[in-house]
């Protein structure tokens, strides 16, 4: 798969250095620019052909939502912004993600593993046709196959993950963020560094929690209060 470019528009320097250095750590991202203001990026997009753009909301000259509806074809966009009150928003003008400052390295290969299944599927197209229903994991050395729709949800416990299915738990040496990348996108969602859950599997939720099927209660983390606006 060819590498994922993408541009920061961001004015405050911290958070440029900051998603650089994020972006230099993961290999399948290449970062062509940065920008500080939006009229300059508009500018660079005219001539240029990006996959996604990092975007801050408060931005001089020309705000970030703003900015993006004057895109006619806007490639993938992850918000990053101080303000949660423009998740809504956001997710209303498809953003890949919202990441609320300050955001940790594991919330940012989150929000750039969606994009990245996107164009794996976008540049590859015998993808779509290739997807499965299940997954095999590492557990207690067996590799045991583990349906998606059995799936409840999924939950850190350091270098290992414990995965709660409709019938049994299961107990895998693998980071959730790994884990994450090889998820449906559209099926499960972070809502906590600690947590996945299955999208199919919420009953209810508020701002702080998310009630899940059996009576589950998992909390949504200060990060990912966007992620499961636009269910």
């Amino acid at each position: 798969m060819s590498k994922i470019k993408c541009i920061i528009i961001e004015d405050e320097p911290l958070a440029v250095k900051i998603l650089s250095d994020y972006i230099s750590l993961v290999p399948f991202l290449e970062l062509k620019s940065t920008f500080k203001d939006a009229i300059r990026a508009t500018e660079f997009l005219r001539d240029n052909k990006i996959d996604l753009i990092f975007l801050d909301i408060h931005l001089p000259k020309l705000k970030g939502i703003a900015f993006l509806k004057t895109l006619p074809h806007p490639p993938a966009v992850i918000i990053t912004t101080a303000y949660h009150q423009y998740a809504v928003e956001g997710f209303n003008l498809n953003v890949t993600d919202y990441l609320l400052k300050p955001f940790d390295y594991e919330r940012f290969l989150s929000a750039v593993a969606k994009v990245k299944t996107a164009h794996k599927e976008e540049y590859d197209p015998t993808v779509k046709d290739e997807i499965k229903d299940f997954i095999f994991l590492n557990v207690q050395k067996k590799k045991m196959k583990i349906s998606f729709q059995e799936i409840i949800y999924i939950e850190s416990q350091r270098e290992y993950v414990k995965i709660i299915t409709t019938k049994k738990e299961y107990i895998s040496k693998i980071s959730t963020h790994e884990l994450e990348t090889l998820l449906p996108v559209n099926h499960f969602k972070r809502i906590h560094r600690s947590f996945i859950v299955a999208v199919g599997k919420i009953e209810s939720y508020t701002a702080k929690s998310v009630e899940l099927a059996g009576g589950v209660s998992i909390p949504i983390g200060r990060g990912y209060s966007g992620a499961i606006e636009n269910l």
